[in-house]
Order: C-alpha cells, then sequence, then structure tokens
C-alpha cells in the first residue's frame, strides 16, 4: 500500500512545447479526464505520445483535493468525501484494480445519539425522531407540517413524497409495484435498479388533483413538487433538515427521485473512502496513466479555446496558456476530450465553430451549477468526543453553517479535524462577504505544531472575520453545555470560483436527460469532440457519475470494450 506522499509524487509537467502534435487532446485532469486518458493508453491501443493531458492549475483531482492540515494525520476532504459499494466503477477501481496503492476504508456517518440537529432554536439529538417513533410518539419540532407529516424525520418525510408519487401513476404501478414497498407507520424501501429508473424518469406522471396534473415529472421543478406534496413549510423542514439545499432547489423532479432514495434520503447507505484521501483515486490512475511511454499532464496550462487545425493531418489546434510563463502556445490534435464543468466550458472562447452550435447552447445551460463552501478547522482537542460523546458523523442546523463533519483525531496526540461548515446555495452568499474580508485568519503555534510548519499556508485561511462567525454558529448548534475553543489553524475553499463554478451541478427541470446526455458526449455529429464529466451525468456530485460518463464515452466513440474488471451489464446511464 502506498503512503500518501509516495502516491501524490508524480510527475508533472509546467512548462509547455509549441506545436506538440498528439492523437487525443484530453483537456481536464478531474476524475472524467484522467480516467479517459488512461483507459485510452491501456485499453484503447493508443501510446502515452498520442494522448496527451492538459490541466490548467497546479494539481489533479479536479473536485477531489485531500488536504492534510500541520499538527495531525487525518485527512480532510475540501471535495468529493465518499463512494458507495454500489457505484462499481469507483468501488472495483479502489478495490480491485488499484488496490496496491489504494485501500478502501468505511465512512462513518457516526451515532445519530451523539449528533446534534439544530432548527428554528430547537436542541434535539439526530435520533429524536427515532427514540419517539419506539415509543409510539410523534417528534414534535418548530415546523407547522401537515398533520399526515407531523412525526416523520427529514429523511423518511423524502422517501415518503417519491412513493406517494410513483405510486400515483398507473403506468408505475403496472410495471414496478412490486419493487416499491411501505411498511410500519414511517419506513418505505425501494428496490429499483438504475435500469429501472432510467425507463421511469421520462415516463413518470404526476397524477395528483391540482395545478400539476398528469405532466411529466421530469417538466417539474422538485421544489414545485415537494410544495405541492407536503406544503411550503414542509419543503422548508425538508430543505433545513436535510442539510443540503442543493436538494431542494428547484432542479429536475425526475432526476430528484433516484437521487434522494438511492443516496441522501436512505439512512442503511454504506460510506466508504480512501485511507490517506479520497484524491488518491485519481492519483492512482495519473500514476497508470503515466506508466505508459510518453505520456504527460501538462500542468498549469489553460485551455483558451480551439479552432480547425492548418497543419496536415490533423483536425484541431488548441490555443492554450502556459500560466508560469504567460505564454501561448498550440498543440494540434485529430480528437478531443473536454472532461470540463458547464462554468469552465463557458470561458472557453465561444466564437469557435463548435460553440456555434444552438443546441449544444441550449442543452450547455441544462444544468445548474451548485455553489458550495468548505471550512475545514484543526483543534488541540477532540471537544466534541469530550463534550457529548461524538466519534464522527455530522451536525445539522438552519443556520447559515449548515453542516459540520467531526473527522477525527491523529491517532498519536489529541489534534483533531473538523469540518466546521458546509454549505451550499442559498447560504453561500452569507459566507461570500466574509471570505473577502482581508484580513486572514492567522494560524498559531501549539505544543505539538512549531511555527516553522504554519508556514506556507496563509493563502489557504479563511478570514478571520469568517472564522469569528463558525465559531459564533458552531457554539450556537451545540448549545452552551458544549465549550468549544478557538482552532489553531483553517483551510478554506470556494467551490463556486472560476473554474468549477460550482461543487456539483443539478438538472434544470423541463429538460430530457435522456436525449441531452448523449448529445453533450458528442456534440456534433461531424466533429470528434467530446464532453465528459459528473456535470451532464444522472449521478451529479459523484465520481461514478464522472466515470459512467467517460465510459460510455470512450465505448460509443472510441470503439473501447467494456473493461474486464467492470460487469458488462453494469448500467452506465443514458
Amino acid at each position: 500500500m502506498k503512503t500518501r506522499s509516495e502516491l501524490t509524487s508524480i510527475p508533472m509537467n509546467s512548462t509547455y512545447q509549441d506545436g506538440l502534435c498528439t492523437e487525443v487532446a484530453v483537456v481536464g485532469a478531474g476524475a472524467a479526464g484522467l480516467y479517459s486518458a488512461w483507459r485510452l493508453v491501456t485499453d484503447g491501443g493508443l501510446p502515452g505520445s498520442q494522448v496527451q493531458l492538459f490541466e490548467m492549475d497546479d494539481r489533479i483531482g479536479g473536485r477531489l483535493e485531500s488536504v492534510v492540515l500541520p499538527g495531525m494525520d487525518v485527512v480532510g476532504e475540501l471535495g468529493g468525501m465518499r463512494y458507495m459499494s454500489s457505484q462499481a466503477i469507483v468501488a472495483t477501481l479502489i478495490e480491485q484494480v488499484f488496490s496496491h496503492a489504494l485501500e478502501s476504508v468505511p465512512f462513518p456517518m457516526g451515532d445519530n445519539a451523539h449528533l446534534f440537529a439544530f432548527l428554528r432554536k430547537q436542541y434535539l439529538r439526530a435520533d429524536a425522531w427515532k427514540r419517539a417513533q419506539a415509543r409510539g410518539d410523534r417528534q414534535l419540532t418548530r415546523y407547522m407540517l401537515s398533520e399526515a407529516d407531523i412525526g416523520y424525520s427529514a429523511d423518511q418525510l423524502f422517501n415518503k413524497v417519491v412513493y406517494e408519487v410513483l405510486t400515483a401513476d398507473p403506468w408505475f404501478n403496472a410495471r414496478y409495484a412490486d419493487k416499491v414497498k411501505h411498511y410500519g407507520a414511517y419506513d418505505y424501501t425501494f428496490e429499483l435498479t438504475a435500469e429501472d429508473w432510467s425507463r421511469i424518469k421520462p415516463q413518470l406522471r404526476y397524477c395528483f388533483a391540482g395545478p400539476y396534473q398528469d405532466a411529466l415529472v421530469n417538466e417539474l421543478g422538485f421544489w414545485n413538487m415537494l410544495k405541492d406534496r407536503v406544503g411550503q413549510e414542509g419543503y422548508n423542514y425538508l430543505a433545513d433538515a436535510g442539510g443540503y439545499y442543493s436538494n431542494t432547489i428547484n432542479w429536475n423532479a425526475a432526476e430528484a427521485l433516484p437521487y434522494m432514495v438511492g443516496d441522501l434520503s436512505n439512512a442503511g447507505t454504506e460510506y466508504k473512502t480512501i485511507a490517506g484521501g479520497y484524491d488518491g483515486l485519481a492519483y492512482a490512475l495519473a500514476d497508470a496513466y503515466l506508466a505508459e511511454p510518453g505520456g504527460c499532464i501538462w500542468r498549469e496550462n489553460q485551455l483558451l479555446g480551439f479552432t480547425r487545425s492548418s497543419k496536415p493531418g490533423y483536425r484541431y489546434t488548441l490555443h492554450f496558456l502556459n500560466r508560469p510563463g504567460r505564454a501561448p502556445w498550440a498543440v494540434h490534435a485529430n480528437s478531443v476530450v473536454l472532461a470540463m464543468p458547464r462554468r469552465a466550458l463557458e470561458l472557453l472562447a465561444q466564437d469557435s465553430f463548435f460553440f456555434r452550435n444552438e443546441e449544444l447552447q441550449r442543452n450547455l445551460a441544462a444544468v445548474i451549477p451548485e455553489p458550495a463552501y468548505k471550512i475545514l478547522m484543526g483543534f488541540e482537542q477532540p471537544w466534541w468526543q469530550q463534550s457529548f460523546g461524538a466519534q464522527s458523523g455530522h451536525s445539522i442546523t438552519d443556520l447559515p453553517l449548515r453542516q459540520c463533519y467531526y473527522f477525527g483525531t491523529d491517532p498519536s496526540n489529541s489534534h483533531s479535524l473538523l469540518l466546521g461548515s458546509y454549505n451550499d446555495m442559498r447560504a453561500t452568499p452569507f459566507w461570500q462577504v466574509l471570505a473577502r474580508h482581508p484580513e486572514p485568519f492567522k494560524p498559531r503555534a501549539t505544543a505539538l505544531v512549531a511555527p516553522a510548519q504554519l508556514e506556507g499556508l496563509q493563502n489557504m485561511q479563511a478570514s478571520q472575520r469568517m472564522v469569528n462567525e463558525v465559531m459564533k454558529e458552531l457554539r450556537e448548534l451545540h448549545g452552551s453545555g458544549v465549550s468549544i475553543p478557538d482552532p489553531y489553524v483553517t483551510w478554506f475553499k470556494d467551490w463556486s470560483a472560476d473554474p468549477y463554478g460550482g461543487g456539483y451541478h443539478a438538472w434544470q427541470a423541463g429538460y430530457a436527460v435522456d436525449r441531452v446526455m448523449p448529445f453533450m458526449r458528442k456534440p456534433d455529429r461531424a466533429e470528434a469532440i467530446h464532453i465528459v464529466g459528473e456535470a451532464y451525468s444522472d449521478q451529479q456530485g459523484w465520481v461514478e457519475g464522472a466515470f459512467c460518463v467517460a465510459e460510455r464515452m470512450l465505448e460509443e466513440h472510441y470503439g473501447l470494450r467494456r473493461p474486464l474488471w467492470l460487469d458488462p451489464r453494469y448500467h452506465l446511464g443514458y
């Protein structure tokens, strides 16, 4: 098993070579780009020299970024954190293909008895609903829910809505009624496969009297649907108590249904991650790609746009800016893989032959970039363990803080890591103003951290004003009975900044996702230009979504066969 230092020590090239020629140019060294480059050189019959990978940042991984704060051997996740065993590409890569380098470990979600839900100034433990139901009672909150919805936790109420929408449609019942069940007062099960959902989402109708009667569910926004089912107050409860505002924005309701019951509302879901940091998957892919002679990751080289090539034997010329030298340079290629999210695509020159396409412009707008902030904090003591027995997991609030994750304690000392705030969507403008304040938080030495260890971290710090507000909200979330010290170091990440535009994406209502997804993989039938990544997938917010889109594109347009390590029956989406 490789150490994190060994895994991340990969050779990359920050220079440039004007006039470079390659068969395939892969732009973006995030999950989809790394996967595409690796598959093309290992299974696509191309030497490394004919598959070149370009990245504008000084690191790889895209929205996977694992960091270690000084003074502790605990990994913090600024980006993607985890995967599910059902996500076959991610799981198989980690647990089989790269098992020599990566170690899969549980991503603990903690014991709800030791976690908090602080909503409308009401203090609850996260297991309050379960305990009340075991007593035959209904947990009351300060949300004026409909009588039929009182006593449901947010997870249970999400499940109830999905169940009712599905089973109200006669078309669904005629085909899938035996795959969904309601038992007991609050419990629902969904045994629908990914293939089932792919058939259901374009067909499902909203069969309730009212303004949306008989509408296709994919024409409705999720907020529209939730308000119609549980009222605006019920919607507010789900938005607040669910932890993520992004889940309840007015995105495509048909896409929201499997997302909610397949992940965030399923209390039985088993999460895993990688020992040493989840971005280890990106580095394992990079290492495997670079093992092929001629493979190269051109870091700190920003794609500005591309044109038709005047060089004989090549179709496209890609125009890059080498950021260290501020030097423009050109690459010639016969096919291009744009492994980039919506905002990064919009930053490319839009006056090219490729982007002068009304259908492409319309479909680029089919997804909503969802802003997200994370603030990691290092503490000298694990105050959450000492005060209320939490070992891991997260607490939720309707304060702008939204969520905090108790990440862990160094096994050799007491220094501990907290994700002090994980907020998104409408909470982000609150923090945006504080993030701009010019006075940064000043990391301080501890008994275990010398001043020299803190050098070079100043650009990663949140502003002092932001830290002050986070600490105020953490103390309010946990109540006066919990004494919370100040952190000695922070690490702040704004995923809404260019070129990402957001931490994750969501499909707009009214788009036929089953048609847009294949279109984006090859927007112009006459061109060898492809768009891949999490943004235009049907597993948005997950690395698996990026991999599925990339794999489908490689099989469809580069003629690659399904790898032997991946079940040929595994569903890759539309």
